[in-house]
């Protein structure tokens, strides 16, 4: 990326609160690397917003891609004693926040990563800073930026345990006792879904345990949303050459080191992308290119499923990694937003 066409009156204005950046997509379209550098020409602080990356010692197939001997600084931000550990990586002068926030063991949710990155933010803009919010989890950044009434209703993992044993005509029907409102709202496919069905059934419970607890209202963030992609077949080839890099970095080791430490394959962590696919080779009912190989399907599916989720999302600016001057018409666009605000 060439030089940033901004006043050198704008990089050092202090930046109103709200203001933050995102940049967001589908994996391997190296959201982090393009964050990097902007981050450099903008004063900015990268927040991780991957719900993956969240978890200790789970680095490299969730692809954290840090280099070696980079050392974690802790930083009071007010969550001591509530299983956070707040901090960040400094790479290249640049902070990185909000990777490894809580122990693989950790039932993490969409709710505690927001608590985190209203902190994080806060404290990155009393320093004068641009926070840059980068991942493909597209409900963390919905919920950080929107008025989620739900995000704060933590997920009930042993009561989805119990309902997935259930068809999703009982799902529905227990829905339909506890939330006839929202069991009415439902289309043909809702009604199919068993995940939206568990959902509803978990947010249906918990209200009716505590109906005297309000949930909070978020943020208000002025935004810039940017969004990389590329046509799938490149795409594929990007996911194919990064499942192999992490295999080839010890993906394999760090796993074992995790089941050696005593954490099951049943946490919510190791059920993962990037690790899941491993349980059956450790079991012996799989073999290594048979892993590698259900890893890089999975990874496809999942980038369609993030393009699914963040094509509904009308603000964001896309652009194509795969075509020539991608960057160019990022800069532009990027220029008219931050002199807007800042100059």
């Amino acid at each position: 990326m060439k030089k940033l066409l901004i006043s050198s009156k704008a990089r050092n204005k202090v930046l109103t609160e709200g203001q933050v950046l995102i940049i967001c997509g589908p994996t391997a379209t190296g959201k982090t690397g393009l964050a990097l550098k902007l981050a450099k020409k903008l004063k900015g602080e990268i927040v991780s917003a991957d719900s993956r990356q969240v978890y200790q010692g789970m680095d490299i197939a969730t692809g954290k891609d840090l280099p070696i001997k980079t050392k974690f600084k802790m930083k009071n931000l007010g969550l001591e004693g509530q299983n956070f550990k707040i901090g960040y990586y400094e790479v290249d002068g640049v902070k990185l926040w909000l990777y490894d926030i809580v122990r693989p063991d950790y039932f993490f949710n969409v709710a505690d990563w927001v608590k985190c990155a209203h902190l994080v933010i806060k404290d990155i803009h009393q320093r004068g800073q641009l926070p840059i919010l980068v991942g493909g989890t597209g409900f963390y950044l919905k919920a950080l930026i929107e008025e989620i009434p739900t995000k704060d209703i933590p997920p009930n993992w042993w009561l989805r345990k119990g309902l997935e044993l259930k068809s999703t005509k009982v799902l529905f029907e227990e829905l339909a006792e506890l939330d006839s409102s929202r069991a009415g709202q439902m289309n043909v496919s809702d009604r199919q879904n068993k995940r939206r069905l568990i959902r509803a059934i978990e947010i249906a419970r918990w209200r009716v345990e505590h109906r005297s607890e309000k949930t909070l209202p978020s943020v208000q963030f002025e935004n810039l949303m940017i969004g990389l992609k590329a046509p799938l077949k490149f795409l594929y080839q990007k996911i194919n050459q990064r499942v192999e890099a992490h295999f080839k970095n010890g993906a394999e080791k760090e796993i074992k080191k995790l089941i050696k430490q005593g954490f099951s394959w049943n946490l919510p962590s190791m059920s993962a992308l990037g690790y899941r696919e491993w349980q059956p080779r450790f079991e012996g009912q799989a073999s290594l290119v048979e892993v590698l190989t259900r890893w890089q399907f999975d990874e496809h599916a999942y980038a369609r499923r993030q393009m699914t989720w963040f094509k509904k999302n009308k603000k964001i600016k896309w652009f194509d990694i795969s075509r020539k001057g991608w960057e160019n018409k990022l800069e532009k666009e990027l220029v008219v937003w931050y002199t807007r605000k800042n100059v």
